[in-house]
């Protein structure tokens, strides 16, 4: 996780928000504590914190008091949404690297039909 120009708080929360994404995590399930993922990441608690945060920002947990974060119902179109805009930078990335190897848009598509029909 260290190795990543990606901030380790945000990585925490691409997981668990992946997990809860696809039903790894389900509604009312508690995220570890706070104090716990910290010790066991050997991480500080506000990068612990910050995680946790952005994914209440998100709206896909939230804090109850004295008992750490609970996972929140997910609105089925919601998921949907999230699932295509991880979708499109995907798809983003992969054309990018094809015209970096010089792919024609045909070529491209080819690439993918014969990669989804697998």
């Amino acid at each position: 996780m260290q190795n990543s120009d990606v901030p380790i708080y945000k990585q925490i929360a691409a997981q668990f928000k992946d997990d809860i994404l696809n039903g790894r995590l389900a509604e009312g399930e508690y995220l570890p504590s706070i104090r716990g993922l910290a010790r066991d990441l050997k991480i500080s608690v506000i990068t612990t914190m910050k995680a946790y945060e952005q994914l209440a920002d998100e709206g896909l947990i939230s804090a109850v008091q004295g008992k750490g974060y609970i996972v929140n119902p997910q609105d089925r179109e919601m998921v949907r949404e999230q699932h295509l805009r991880l979708l499109e930078q995907h798809i983003q990335n992969a054309m990018d690297e094809a015209k970096l190897a010089g792919l024609s848009r045909e070529e491209l598509i080819e690439m993918i039909n014969v990669l989804y029909n697998v």
